[in-house]
């Protein structure tokens, strides 16, 4: 892997992607902040050597180096999932290339359904912690020593910096941001009744397919991570009602103004 990291990372330099602070993946339906970012240099996923392909017809695929907020940025507009069928390892192949081209912070974004009725569709979970129910690690394969510790502490994944800069954005701008659990599926299916009270029951505020093995990579890597959700649903498994994919996506562009606000104005605000 280490030989295949570098080939990326020497692709893309050599296309245009200098150093960049700071990486962020955004997740479906978040890909308008692209409007704010001044553009530099992009490259479809599959151009880049040992990417993986996003198979997902809302994840677009291209990877995009540029300044935003004064700050060097490399975007993933579009991500990989297990459900598409690739490894863990494959899924966050792209956070150990954007480590290497020097980010030292990541910033995360998704959408989720909530089974903590207080989250309401359209609204925004700042993620606290997290369930792996993914049946998995990125770490658990031969040879990870080589590239960070194999056995990293999670007693606190998420940075509580960057968390507390992100909860004090919100109340200054009047953005509704709640604070949870996220636990990750592995999908592509939603879930049944009884697995949303069985999630409930475990402690999950919202629950995703994405993000939690980007997490634990940046963890292993040193780097600073926060997530945001954005709540496209509600599951109520006394009350379920089906869900469409376009109301997911309608309700991810009602909330993704107030991601994007939080976002830049928390990259405005980070230390080099």
């Amino acid at each position: 892997m280490i030989k295949q990291i570098e080939e990326a990372v020497s692709f893309l330099k050599g296309r245009g992607f200098g150093e960049p602070d700071v990486g962020i993946i955004l997740g479906t339906g978040l890909g308008k902040i692209l409007e704010s970012v001044s553009v530099e240099a992009e490259m479809s996923y599959n151009h880049i050597p040992y990417f993986p392909t996003a198979t997902v017809e809302f994840h677009t695929g291209r990877l995009i180096f540029g300044t935003l907020s004064e700050k060097k940025v490399i975007l993933m507009q579009g991500r990989f999932h297990v459900y598409e069928g690739y490894s863990l390892q494959d899924v966050t192949f792209p956070v150990r290339v954007m480590h290497q081209l020097g980010i030292k912070k990541l910033l995360v974004s998704n959408a989720a359904g909530a089974v903590n009725l207080n989250l309401k569709k359209g609204e925004i979970m700042l993620i606290d912690d997290h369930i792996n129910l993914q049946g998995g690690s990125p770490l658990a394969f031969k040879g990870v020593e080589k590239l960070g510790e194999r056995f990293i502490d999670m007693s606190a994944p998420y940075d509580s910096e960057m968390n507390q800069l992100m909860e004090k954005i919100a109340s200054e701008k009047n953005i509704t941001l709640h604070k949870g659990v996220y636990a990750a599926v592995v999908g592509p299916q939603l879930e049944t009744r009884a697995e949303y009270r069985y999630l409930k029951i475990i402690g999950a505020d919202a629950i995703g397919m994405s993000t939690i093995p980007e997490v634990i990579v940046a963890n292993h890597l040193g780097l600073s991570v926060s997530a945001l959700s954005v709540i496209t649903d509600e599951c109520d498994p006394d009350d379920l009602q089906p869900v469409e994919i376009s109301e997911i996506l309608a309700m991810a562009a009602k909330a993704e103004p107030d991601m994007i606000s939080i976002f830049t104005e928390l990259i405005k605000e980070l230390k080099n």
